[in-house]
């Protein structure tokens, strides 16, 4: 359940982000409360997943892929930049998340020599 809270939590952080465009500074009330609760609510997921996950690989791989799924919603729905340097540093991005997933769990040996 901890990566379900935590792939939940970073669609959330990609909603509120794209919705801080919307509330032109805090001005326009409704975009404006519907981000702060998406805050809130990413915020709270990412504090249940790390409970059961490394914080550096929850809060990592939170940030991580919120900030490829802005980018990525940047370009296609709003239009921004797709240049190939940018492109490269979103991939960069993905492959620091799978680094997270993949070393941030201690192998299988290490665990049983650690119980013993």
């Amino acid at each position: 359940m901890a990566w379900f809270y935590l792939l939940t939590a970073s669609a959330l952080e990609i909603a509120w982000a794209v919705g801080l465009k919307y509330t032109e500074g805090f001005t326009r009330v409704i975009p404006t409360v519907l981000v702060v609760l998406g805050i809130v609510a990413s915020f709270a997921l990412v504090a249940r997943a790390a409970q059961e996950l490394p914080i550096g690989t929850a809060y990592g791989v939170f940030v991580g892929l919120g900030a490829f799924g802005t980018g990525i919603v940047g370009i296609v729905l709003l239009g921004e930049p797709h240049g190939i340097m940018r492109m490269l540093s979103l991939a960069a991005i993905v492959l620091g998340v799978v680094g997270l997933k993949v070393f941030g769990e201690p192998l299988e040996n290490e665990q049983s020599k650690a119980g013993k």
